[in-house]
């Protein structure tokens, strides 16, 4: 069955994604049950690492989401790994080049499209036995994450391999390639065409182009934009802004007594 993501996008519209930085079953549970499509576990530059990305999968498995990982880098193993602990997507960080995109496709998919070895320990314990890999090629989304300077030199390369479902913009790397400081929400002219050349060239092929975005008001703008997946923070950013907002209202309405 193809995943909810995969649904939402087949339908013209945007996929509101979640981002775990914290690990916690609970977080992540708290998250999966907020309204979010999707949810992805944060390997690379969260405080995430396998069992608790296990435990985050576990505690999302009631609610309808798209379970899907970033992972710290395009390496064979832990791409299996997640996938056979019930990935259904994998954002990979840094893919600049049409030999890294095929690398990643070849980990994430089984023969004949790619080299994946058979072991789903956990994505194949429903349904039938061997249900899981007849359909695991189709349904589970390579995402490379797009966010240099060489990335986008060789855009178009990296969008003509099979096996692609979609890219991620990090904005943050994107803005240090171009030697700008690393923030979300960009505004710089040079950045915004940059985001219209790779929104074209995915809608040509089409595949779907997701961003991460620092929160409501910019994941609207790029939306409208044509990105297909927002990101919205992450659980501990996500909590840091509502504890701050929190204080400061009290702090205002009490009047200087606290």
């Amino acid at each position: 069955m193809p995943t909810k993501v995969a649904k939402i996008w087949a339908s013209g519209k945007a996929v509101m994604n979640a981002w775990l930085a914290i690990p916690s079953g609970f977080s992540a549970e708290v998250m999966a049950q907020s309204g979010f499509d999707s949810v992805t576990v944060d390997m690379q530059h969260g405080a995430q690492d396998f069992m608790s990305m296990l435990q985050c999968f576990q505690a999302m498995q009631a609610h309808p989401v798209t379970p899907m990982v970033r992972v710290p880098w395009n390496e064979p193993g832990i791409i299996g790994k997640v996938l056979d602990a019930g990935a259904m997507g994998v954002i990979c960080p840094m893919i600049n080049t049409k030999k890294e995109a095929e690398a990643f496709v070849q980990y994430a998919k089984y023969p004949d499209l790619g080299a994946r070895s058979n072991g789903p320990f956990r994505a194949g314990m429903y349904g039938e036995a061997t249900s899981y890999q007849k359909t695991a090629n189709t349904e589970t989304l390579c995402i490379p994450m797009i966010e240099t300077k060489t990335a986008i030199k060789n855009l178009d390369a990296i969008l003509d391999v099979e096996g692609i479902a979609g890219i991620y913009v990090g904005p943050s790397d994107l803005g240090l390639s171009y030697g700008l400081p690393p923030k979300l929400d960009r505004d710089e002219p040079e950045i915004l065409k940059i985001y219209d050349k790779l929104l074209k060239a995915c809608q040509s092929r089409g595949i779907y182009a997701g961003i991460h975005t620092s929160g409501a008001a910019d994941a609207a703008k790029c939306i409208a934009r044509g990105f297909r997946l927002t990101t919205l923070m992450n659980d501990s950013g996500m909590m840091a802004t509502y504890a701050k907002s929190c204080i400061a209202e009290t702090r205002k309405a009490s009047k200087g007594l606290a």
